[in-house]
């Protein structure tokens, strides 16, 4: 199960760079807050599984299930 968080982990952040390269290109500004948005539930996933790696039991996502 580790393995799987690691590379849910590794998927998440590779996301992460990738939103932020388009973010540096031209964008209309719903692009830009539909970006935004994606940004930031990247960073919660990866959150929950720093939260999921400490041992605590979480809320069931259906991300993880």
């Amino acid at each position: 199960m580790e393995n799987r968080k690691t590379a849910m982990l590794r998927v998440h952040e590779q996301n992460i760079e990738r939103y932020q390269g388009l973010l540096r290109t031209k964008l209309s500004d719903v692009e830009i807050h539909f970006i935004e948005r994606r940004l930031s539930e990247e960073r919660s996933a990866i959150e929950m599984l720093k939260f999921m790696s400490r041992g605590e039991k979480p809320v069931q996502d259906h991300l993880f299930a």
